[in-house]
């Protein structure tokens, strides 16, 4: 009775497992999930991937299939359900995806599609280049610094350095420079100054070149001053030069023999009752012939010597007879 009782025993117990396993076979695929080993979407050209598809739950073997554009990349059978792997080189830019993976049993009509992913190409930055408007600067004045790396996948952050010592906080940019505006308030600050570029490329950080401010020299406000006085004095003695001898001298002369007359036709006739320094001209002009009167002027010039010269004209009508 008591071995009976065994014998009972197992059997149920047997019968128990054998429906567990029935069921088991019977158990659906969750939809895997694809995700890349290396944690980043970021890859440069030539580099070696691997992405990892698996389900969570289901009924092994598992048959999992990786697709590219919905074109079939490669199929790995698992005997259970521990991720399949999938070792890709990135050689294009058609390989940077969308890529897909699909999980299928005996007991999953049509299988379960995981999430999509694709890729994202980096291009290494460019070495930045640092610059300023300005190269002088003087003590209490703002300076504007210039970090800009031409080349790169973007955002790239930007940090800047004076000597070895940051300055900055990080700032992420798309195309535009980064900017930091210095305050010149000591000599110290005149010192060599860097910039540091770096993108999603891993180990891809550039620095720039150096740039150092100059100590600007103060001008006297007076030099400006001279130099314009002495060209001003410069164009006036030229200029008086130019007019000695075209305006000035012919000008003294004008006024020295303005009361002159040319002597032709003249005739000078000294008066005894005047004084020697006065003398009268007398001009006869002839008349045509069938005129019988005569021009006749007479011009009286007084002494030079007076400060005012008065030259007067008379002039007569003289009636002539054969």
């Amino acid at each position: 009775m008591f071995l009976l009782m065994i014998l009972l025993f197992s059997y149920l117990q047997m019968s128990l497992q054998i429906q567990k396993i029935m069921v088991n076979s019977k158990e659906m695929l969750s939809n895997p999930r694809l995700k890349p080993v290396q944690g980043t979407l970021n890859v440069v050209m030539n580099q070696n991937v691997t992405l990892s598809c698996s389900s969570d739950s289901g009924s092994p073997p598992v048959r999992y299939t990786l697709f590219k554009h919905n074109q079939k990349v490669s199929t790995l059978n698992r005997p259970d359900l521990t991720p399949s792997l999938f070792n890709l080189t990135i050689k294009s830019a058609s390989d940077l995806g969308e890529y897909k993976c699909k999980a299928e049993n005996n007991n999953t009509s049509g299988g379960k599609y995981s999430n999509s992913l694709s890729f994202t190409l980096l291009e290494p930055i460019s070495k930045p280049v640092l610059s300023s408007p300005t190269s002088q600067a003087k003590k209490g004045q703002n300076v504007t610094l210039s970090c800009l790396s031409e080349n790169g996948s973007l955002p790239i952050t930007y940090i800047f350095f004076k000597g070895t010592q940051s300055i900055s906080s990080q700032v992420m940019m798309q195309k535009e420079a980064a900017e930091i505006v210095l305050f010149i308030n000591s000599s110290s600050d005149f010192g060599t100054y860097k910039c540091r570029a770096e993108n999603g490329f891993r180990r891809n950080a550039k620095y720039s070149n150096s740039f150092n401010f100059t100590l600007a020299e103060e001008r006297r406000l007076s030099q400006p001053l001279i130099i314009s006085l002495g060209l001003i004095l410069l164009l006036f003695a030229i200029g008086l030069a130019l007019a000695i001898p075209f305006f000035i001298i012919p000008s003294y002369k004008a006024r020295k023999f303005k009361c002159t007359r040319p002597s032709t036709g003249f005739t000078s006739t000294p008066n005894v009752e005047e004084p020697e320094e006065e003398v009268i001209y007398s001009e006869i002009v002839p008349v045509k012939p069938e005129e019988e009167y005569i021009n006749f002027s007479v011009i009286r010039r007084e002494d030079e010597k007076a400060d005012k010269r008065v030259c007067a004209t008379v002039y007569s009508r003289v009636l002539s007879r054969d």
